[in-house]
């Protein structure tokens, strides 16, 4: 038999094999659920604020929809490791209740090989966490904070209402019925003083108010009125139309913050600005905030594959145990470990601290105790050097699985 080239032996080492792909289907439905179950739960306060806001506000759900959209990358961010966490979990532990894990451990795969298609799926993860912490996040957020801006400050326009008088700036406008939705008038009346010089009175069978999205002045279509213009010391001049548009200022303090470029903020850069403000400065961000923020994402990316392996280690049940405490380990050990670097962070930026000691300490540290647990899980050190290969690799199939096993069906 010929020699296989070198990248075919490569490409047969990365094929999942029988046993990867079987993992891979069972802890596809629970991440799924766990992923709805997380989302859910952490949108569900953001939501209630919004639906208070936009009511308020009497803004449309295409408004509340946008807003929603750019807080999914942000809580995506949050519950892709904790659902990956609860669905390795939730897989090992219902093969160790079945004793498959005992069956296959007894025929030579080792926990570490059962861990391995979990460890690759976080890899994957991982780079998917560093594309919405470095690059999706930051527009996200820069959208939301917009859109969030100029639906809460929208002016008058959301509440009008019928046979009530609206005022902004010089103008009052008041209509003898309004619409639910507050943007169809009819029998409009507008008292314009905006010229210094004279007063406009304008009455309109219709009208129709246009909120543009970039919240800068409302847009007035009037049909079938009459214009009555007074300049005090002039006979008033009346004049008849069959439609014409005003443009009306919605508050006039909207041009000065709402138009603000992305980058207000070191949570508004990309990874690449983040690097490219600590190398040559940036003149709005403190220098130590950027230095925070970029090590705080490259090492939340670079602790996910190691949390497959702490589920892994906490989800065997041992025998005639009739609970296991490991998920409520692994969401505290989770929970504990983003915080600290939330406060590496904030020790970083404030304090001027090295990142190596508050942030990558802890990360290493994270790492070092999954992969420990995992050890101590398979039997210890001691026992993995003395132990050796309980299969000859010539008795493994090409399904990554002992031949007995394939042989026997067991």
């Amino acid at each position: 038999m010929s020699r296989m080239s070198l990248p075919h032996r490569i490409l047969g080492k990365l094929a999942p094999s029988t046993m990867d792909r079987y993992l891979l289907r069972q802890v596809v439905p629970p991440f799924s659920i766990a992923l709805g179950v997380v989302m859910a739960a952490l949108l569900l306060e953001r939501l209630l604020v919004l639906f208070d806001m936009l009511a308020a506000n009497g803004s449309s759900m295409k408004t509340f929809v946008a807003l929603l959209s750019d807080l999914v990358p942000h809580y995506l961010g949050l519950a892709l490791p904790a659902a990956m966490c609860v669905s390795v979990f939730t897989v090992i532990r219902r093969m160790s209740a079945n004793h498959e894990i005992d069956a296959l451990t007894a025929s030579g795969v080792s926990i570490f090989r059962i861990c391995q298609p979990f460890v690759l799926t976080g890899a994957v993860f991982g780079l998917l966490a560093f594309s919405l912490y470095g690059f999706i996040q930051p527009y996200a957020r820069y959208d939301y904070r917009s859109a969030f801006y100029f639906a809460s400050h929208a002016g008058w326009t959301p509440h009008l209402q019928s046979k009530m008088f609206a005022i902004s700036d010089n103008i009052v406008l008041t209509a003898e019925t309004v619409d639910h939705a507050g943007s169809r008038l009819s029998h409009v009346f507008i008292r314009d003083q905006s010229d210094k010089a004279h007063i406009r009175y304008i009455s309109a069978q219709k009208g129709y108010l246009y909120n543009p999205a970039d919240g800068s002045r409302i847009r007035l279509d009037l049909i079938d009125g009459t214009i009555v213009t007074d300049s005090g010391d002039k006979q008033p001049s009346v004049t008849e139309f069959t439609r014409t548009t005003r443009m009306i200022s919605s508050n006039g303090k909207l041009d000065d913050e709402a138009y603000n470029g992305r980058g207000e903020t070191e949570r508004e850069l990309t990874v690449p600005e983040l690097y490219y403000g600590i190398r040559h400065g940036n003149p709005s961000i403190s220098h130590s905030y950027m230095i925070a923020e970029l090590h705080f994402r490259l090492a939340r990316t670079a602790a996910i594959p190691f949390i497959p392996i702490l589920a892994c280690a906490l989800a065997g049940v041992r025998k005639r145990q009739k609970g296991n405490p490991g998920l409520a380990i692994a969401a505290i050990t989770l929970v504990g470990f983003d915080h600290t670097l939330q406060m590496g962070m904030s020790f970083v930026a404030n304090m001027h601290m090295s990142p190596l000691l508050v942030i990558w300490l802890p990360t290493v540290a994270f790492a070092v105790i999954c992969v420990s647990m995992l050890v101590h899980q398979a039997g210890g050190i001691r026992i993995l050097l003395t132990r050796g290969p309980a299969i000859a690799p010539r008795e493994l199939s090409a399904d990554g699985l002992p031949r007995r096993v394939v042989e026997t069906g067991t």
